[in-house]
């Protein structure tokens, strides 16, 4: 972990409650595909939010917080960074957190699965997974709620047609009748697709209380626990 100064460059929308937000970090960053990193807000509250960027993008760090007034958690950090970013100052941040990172050295077949802004974490993965030109069959899901939350549909279907082993499956909770993908919850479409998952090594992100009932539903349809991430897991039982 390191604990570095950073200047808020920007801070975009790309939803109505989800913006991008980059750092640069006034010094050299080291994290791997999947770690998270800590805004200090004070020296008891620091918040934790997936890198975006592949670990070779270390001069500007992405984020992609989901903020609303129901959310203070992520509100309060946001504001933190505007304000940083009107007057131009540092904020602190930790780099390179999280026990849930690609495991590069694995063969295995790999089920990236995120729900709403936890696209961040697996996004990092798949960036990655394609500057090495990975030839490990790829399953990225993407579960939102509505389609208007895919703010990165077109972007990742470029990734999964960069390489014949990359496949991009957005799901739809509350779907229109235009829609043509997948629709319900993300992770019963994973199960739906595969007869089994024990040949997968799976990547899990979302909200906490969506990701115990996805365990333990995938360790009923297959699942090696030990092949499971997400650094969830260290929050709940």
């Amino acid at each position: 972990m390191q604990l570095v100064k950073a200047n808020v460059v920007s801070i975009a929308p790309l939803t109505e409650y989800v913006y991008k937000v980059e750092l640069k970090p006034s010094e050299p960053v080291s994290f791997e595909a999947g770690h998270y990193l800590q805004l200090v807000l004070g020296e008891k509250d620091k918040r934790a939010f997936s890198i975006a960027s592949r670990p070779s993008q270390t001069e500007l760090l992405e984020l992609h917080i989901g903020a609303s007034e129901e959310n203070s958690y992520a509100m309060q950090a946001l504001d933190h960074l505007k304000e940083h970013f009107a007057n131009n100052t540092q904020a602190d941040v930790e780099v390179g957190l999280g026990i849930s990172q690609l495991r590069t050295e694995s063969e295995l077949p790999v089920v990236l699965l995120a729900g709403g802004t936890g696209f961040s974490y697996v996004k990092s993965m798949a960036d990655h997974l394609a500057e090495i030109k990975s030839t490990r069959p790829v399953f990225f899901y993407w579960g939102v709620r509505d389609e208007s939350a895919l703010y990165a549909k077109d972007e990742m279907e470029k990734w999964a047609a960069s390489q014949a082993n990359f496949n991009f499956i957005p799901v739809v909770e509350h779907a229109s009748d235009n829609w043509q993908g997948h629709t319900g919850y993300v992770h019963k479409a994973v199960m739906k697709d595969m007869d089994s998952l024990a040949p997968y090594e799976i990547y899990m992100a979302g909200r906490f209380d969506m990701i115990g009932p996805v365990r333990d539903d995938f360790i009923a349809h297959g699942a090696i626990r030990e092949n499971m991430y997400a650094d969830a897991f260290a929050f709940i039982k």
